[in-house]
């Protein structure tokens, strides 16, 4: 009969205390949720996230910086930059202020609780917001009610380039943000440490360009619903030569050489010196080629690059032109030797057998009346001998004639010398090509 009273008071001793427990463990739980303060359950109390800050006040100041990650590729083609970069946008919303000096890092997937700036670029082709392994973006809230808010985002970016001095240009490109609905009551764009808030285009390594320099403002976009905030990155590129001139300039330099070899080679060598000057013309071809394929094709652009192949294709071509010129002076002039030659004997031919034919008719006929009519006989041979003399003056007068005329026609149709225009040649064309070089170098480089 003693147990029962004793079970009943051990049992009632083992409910009190788990039901203190309890309490203690919800007192604990409570306290804990307590040392979690302020809460965003506290922050976002009464928060509309679709109203500005000072909605009913000034516009709200939104500062800019920039950390440029890299720049993956510059098209002339497109006339566009791919560029990796980290933004950074501060500002001050008085609905998150909180009390302490500490600030509170949120995960990324809360930005959806707040309100944030709708900047964008409007430059933009293509742009993507990185999202391994989660999206990356960063909320950091302060005491004061101050927002950091930053991502990371790749985009592709027009930028329009002035390809005259290609490849010894400088490319002014710009990296602009602007707000996309928010007018200049609303909002204000500012750097937040002038040209010190863009970082990492000192450190940048391009494959064609370096960076020379760089600089920020502030202005605004005008478009036919309002006025904007504009932030606003210049940067300068500079390409850099020395790739084009192992590329492209010293291999045309060489084949202008080599064109000049046939000056050095018989006029004979026909087919030596035919084959050196065609087929340079057709390297120099597939050189120009190969150098316009990775720029853009437009009419506008007479790009510097273009002007130096020119140049070096005229020179070459006219090397196979000088030989083609040098070979018909030499066969006009061979053959006019040949016609004058032949002119010449066909009169020294014709003057013989007048000779004889003169000869033979005034020869004396012996017959039996010869001393019957001497008086006669003298007389005709007289008169023979009068007409052979004309005869040879006339002749000679012609043969003259014929030298002067073709003596002419020589000097007028054909160079005395042919060979003389190689020599001449190997002079003029490099003296030539050099001055064109000097006069190519001093004014895309220095103008």
């Amino acid at each position: 009969m003693m147990l029962i009273p004793f079970l009943i008071c051990l049992s009632l001793f083992v409910r009190s205390a788990v039901c203190e427990k309890g309490i203690h463990g919800i007192h604990f739980g409570e306290l804990n949720e307590s040392q979690l303060q302020p809460t965003i359950q506290k922050l976002m109390k009464g928060y509309n996230r679709y109203l500005r800050p000072n909605f009913n006040g000034g516009p709200v100041e939104i500062g800019m910086s920039l950390d440029i990650a890299s720049i993956d590729a510059i098209s002339e083609i497109n006339m566009d930059y791919t560029a990796t970069i980290f933004l950074r946008q501060r500002w001050r919303d008085s609905r998150l202020v909180f009390p302490g000096n500490e600030s509170l890092s949120l995960d990324g997937r809360l930005v959806s609780l707040l309100w944030i700036p709708d900047t964008f670029i409007p430059d933009s082709k293509r742009s993507f917001l990185h999202d391994v392994t989660v999206d990356n973006r960063l909320i950091r809230i302060f005491s004061n009610g101050t927002v950091l808010y930053a991502l990371r985002i790749t985009a592709t970016i027009a930028c329009n380039m002035d390809l005259t001095k290609y490849p010894m240009d400088r490319q002014v490109c710009t990296l602009q943000l602007e707000s996309w609905g928010y007018n200049l009551q609303d909002v204000v764009f500012y750097w937040t440490r002038g040209n010190d808030s863009v970082k990492g285009l000192n450190t940048l390594r391009l494959a064609q360009y370096s960076v020379e320099s760089y600089y920020t403002s502030v202005s605004k976009a005008v478009y036919e619903t309002g006025y904007y905030p504009k932030l606003v990155l210049h940067f300068s590129l500079r390409r850099n030569v020395l790739f084009f001139i192992l590329e492209t300039y010293v291999p045309s330099t060489l084949l202008v050489v080599l064109s000049w070899v046939s000056f050095w080679i018989s006029q004979s060598s026909v087919p030596a010196r035919t084959c050196i000057g065609v087929t340079t013309v057709l390297t120099m071809t597939t050189l120009m080629m190969g150098a316009r394929t990775s720029l853009p094709n437009a009419n506008c652009f007479i790009k510097a690059i273009d002007v130096y192949l020119g140049i070096c294709f005229t020179f070459i071509f006219g090397a196979l032109l000088e030989y083609a010129c040098a070979h018909f002076c030499t066969m006009q002039h061979q053959t006019i030797l040949d016609v004058q030659r032949e002119l010449l004997k066909e009169f020294e031919e014709s003057n013989g057998n007048g000779s004889i034919q003169l000869v033979t008719s005034t020869s004396p006929n012996k017959g039996p009346h010869q001393e019957t009519h001497q008086d006669t006989i003298d007389q005709s041979m007289q008169s023979e001998g009068d007409e052979q003399t004309e005869n040879k003056q006339g002749n000679g007068c012609g043969l003259s004639s014929v030298k002067k005329v073709s003596r002419r026609a020589v000097s007028m149709l054909s160079v005395e010398n042919p060979h003389n225009i190689d020599r001449h040649a190997r002079t003029l064309f490099p003296v030539a090509f050099l001055l064109v070089n000097i006069l190519y170098w001093l004014y895309y480089l220095f103008i």
